[in-house]
């Protein structure tokens, strides 16, 4: 069972203000992107706002006798910011506090395929071996140039996700864009407490149905690492064109992302034999090339919704020639004319493994820099050599101007070679470690049965109030490595306050 813990009333105290317009919430990723602010009143007045996220972790990661697999925590994310529209320019600068209490300093086994016994493990050895780290950095500054209506060029330190370059008027599809297509590449791993940043240049060019968004940036330190501050070297390009059909109801996207990881003296995770890879100091260029479909279209008392996504990749593996892909089918069903709106709804994905770790070749599918939670909301897997096959339920138990959404999902997974790793993690945030981990299969490929839960309820303008929790079946798999325990639970309580002002004591729209 999860230890009962004590310390929701100090999650609840952690909450003393928040953001207010210049975060757009989105159902998992956290803060998205900000839009360019609205002209304001005459005097270019500036805009105040305070964002915090205090939440209770408690994890039960599979068993790894003598050390801690059942261990509580608390986070506090607090991020503030200011913000100015003059003219045609904006900018806005923001400082972020990050904090984790209580992390275990045995969560890590000393078994190397056991490895770090859930993010309480990750939080303490990616911050020296600290069981409260906590740091202030810099974690948003830019200006930004617009030029009219989904038209501009921002250059600086940003947050970036990949996937929303449209800007959907219809909820179905709009929850499809934000849940179901975005960030599978690239975003700021929002369930972490430092997120991810980046350094550089993006830039915007739309008129009507259509939108072309490039962007070129180098990663910031963060994630798991409380200081957010340091560049690393890891750098990205990406260029997508997506246009909206059918009155909004279907979008279609094109996409090329570059990579770069330039950190050789870091050993890579394949599943080469670990003297191979502790040898091959080349860096990893890759390029990752593909496309999205959401559609949805009324019929009877609802909608019918479609997606699909797809990817190729090749490049560099270090030494080895990279080759490999992905892709995901979706479907559903949502009821629009009954008083809380079900919706039923299933997919099936798919990424290649490397299936022969002594030929010149890696055909593993590389995630890049994702918010890996987004697609595996009991993290400890993400989308690398995995199948998934789920079904899921969406509803508002309530009727009216509903701001209650609950959750419930079922997965099936399996990795997709046997040879390969049982890959985690959500990318580069390091210059000392490579960012994703993985285990061993050891042969097998049925991994694991995952059954969550979640309530989101934003319970006024300025609180939100968040559950989850997620049981998983370790299945062949996850028993070769954790013989003693083969399930995982994990279920938190969160608290986000959001606040805002404009100079003048407008509160921004």
């Amino acid at each position: 069972m999860l230890k009962a813990s004590s310390g929701l009333l100090c999650l609840l105290s952690l909450a003393s203000a928040a953001a207010a317009q210049t975060f757009v919430a989105t159902p998992d990723p956290a803060a998205a992107a900000a839009p360019a602010p609205a002209s304001g009143p005459a005097g270019h007045p500036v805009t105040f706002s305070i964002y915090e996220r205090a939440r209770n972790d408690n994890w039960q990661w599979f068993a790894a006798p003598p050390f801690s697999d059942n261990y509580s925590y608390l986070q506090s994310l607090l991020r503030i910011s200011v913000a100015q529209r003059i003219h045609h320019w904006d900018w806005q600068a923001e400082l972020a506090q990050t904090w984790v209490g209580g992390v275990p300093s045995d969560a890590v086994a000393t078994v190397s395929a056991q490895g770090q016994l859930g993010l309480g493990g990750t939080y303490y050895a990616a911050n020296g071996n600290n069981s409260e780290p906590a740091a202030a950095f810099f974690k948003q500054g830019f200006l930004r140039y617009n030029a009219g209506d989904d038209k501009n060029i921002r250059l600086g330190r940003f947050e970036f996700f990949e996937g929303v370059e449209t800007h959907p008027k219809d909820p179905t599809v709009l929850w499809l864009q934000n849940n179901r297509v975005q960030q599978r590449l690239i975003g700021n791993f929002g369930f972490a407490n430092a997120m991810r940043s980046l350094d550089g240049i993006d830039a915007h060019y739309g008129s009507g149905s259509w939108n072309l968004t490039a962007m070129a940036a180098r990663a910031d330190q963060g994630v798991f690492n409380m200081n957010g501050n340091p560049e690393i070297n890891v750098d990205a390009q990406y260029l997508a064109f997506s246009r909206s059909a059918a009155n909004g109801r279907v979008i279609m996207r094109a996409f090329g992302i570059g990579y770069h990881d330039g950190r050789t003296g870091i050993t890579k995770t394949d599943n080469r034999p670990a003297a191979v890879r502790a040898a091959d100091h080349k860096n990893i260029r890759l390029g990752t090339y593909g496309g999205d479909l959401i559609a949805t279209q009324p019929a009877g008392p609802g909608t019918f919704d479609f997606v699909f996504w797809g990817a190729l990749q090749n490049g560099n593996w270090g030494a080895l020639t990279q080759s490999a892909g992905a892709a995901a089918l979706e479907g559903g069903y949502r009821f629009t004319k009954v008083p809380t709106m079900p919706w039923f709804r299933g997919g099936w994905w798919r990424a290649t493994g490397d299936n022969n770790n002594a030929d010149s070749k890696n055909n593993t599918f590389f995630q890049v820099l994702p918010t890996p939670r987004v697609y595996a909301r009991l993290p400890f897997y993400n989308l690398m050599n995995s199948t998934d096959g789920f079904v899921q339920l969406i509803d508002k138990p309530c009727k009216t101007s509903c701001t209650w959404d609950l959750r419930s999902d079922l997965h099936w997974l399996d990795l997709t070679s046997g040879h390969d790793l049982w890959y985690l993690g959500g990318g580069a945030f390091d210059n000392k470690v490579f960012g994703f981990t993985g285990r061993p299969a050891n042969g097998h490929t049925s991994f694991a049965s995952v059954a969550d839960i979640s309530s989101d309820w934003q319970a006024t303008k300025n609180v939100a109030l968040n559950s989850y929790y997620g049981y998983g079946w370790g299945k062949s798999v996850v028993g070769a490595i954790y013989p003693t325990n083969k399930n995982i639970q994990l279920g938190y309580v969160e608290l986000i306050y959001r606040w805002g002002i404009t100079s003048g004591g407008a509160k921004p729209k």
